[in-house]
């Protein structure tokens, strides 16, 4: 039988989950809420699954978004996943939000960017295999274009806006930019599908957000001292 995913992302007001086997998407359903998913993802499991005539034991890995993102979305998302892991004995696969844009690109070099709020954004390069070339990091969007490789490349991103004119001139002028899905569940779980057949899925202990900055309130605490 081909193995079985259940991919959450509950990273941003765009939720989403997907449902793979054998690494193709079998069902989706996206759900917008500015209130958090805490109190619908489960329903909507339950819904998505029956949908497709699946029973949750026979799911043989859950996948999540693990950031960045919002922090308490990340933490949604990933309590679920590792939750279910660990009362099905299943391993779970945590995915960079970064990553799943990148996962969208065509172009041998890929940067990707997500808005990071307070004027930042979240961004880092991988290649088409989805191995990082510059780190994930948050930053001004000027100050991160700055630092990309010289060549040809994609850049992509969940809000094509953010660029704006920060992308006049003749070094970024004719980079190509394309705007990827803001739901993320099918990307994450196409990339735990490669990494679940490597052998790289991780127990439900084992796996951790991915926060890349700080959240306000530990910023809020180390300015008040």
């Amino acid at each position: 039988m081909k193995p079985r995913i259940l991919s959450i992302d509950t990273t941003s007001e765009h939720g989403s989950l997907a449902l793979l086997a054998g690494g193709e998407v079998v069902g989706h359903a996206e759900r917008r809420s500015t209130e958090g998913f805490g109190h619908l993802l489960y329903p909507d499991v339950e819904r998505l699954l029956a949908a497709h005539g699946w029973q949750l034991a026979s799911v043989d890995c859950f996948a999540a978004a693990a950031g960045p993102g919002s922090f308490t979305g990340i933490r949604v998302g990933l309590a679920a996943v590792k939750g279910l892991g660990e009362a099905l004995g299943r391993p779970v696969v945590a995915v960079s939000n970064l990553q799943a844009v990148a996962w969208h690109g065509t172009a041998p070099v890929r940067a990707a960017v997500i808005d990071a709020r307070r004027g930042e954004v979240y961004g880092a390069v991988y290649s088409a295999s989805l191995q990082v070339l510059v780190p994930e990091t948050v930053a001004g969007l000027e100050s991160w274009l700055e630092t990309l490789p010289d060549g040809e490349m994609e850049l992509l991103s969940t809000d094509s806006a953010l660029f704006g004119a920060a992308l006049e001139g003749p070094r970024f002028g004719r980079l190509p930019v394309r705007q990827v899905p803001r739901s993320l569940a099918a990307a994450v779980g196409s990339i735990a599908a490669a990494r679940l057949a490597a052998g790289l899925a991780l127990t439900p202990a084992a796996v951790d957000a991915n926060y890349v900055r700080r959240s306000d309130a530990e910023l809020f605490w180390k300015d008040a001292r």
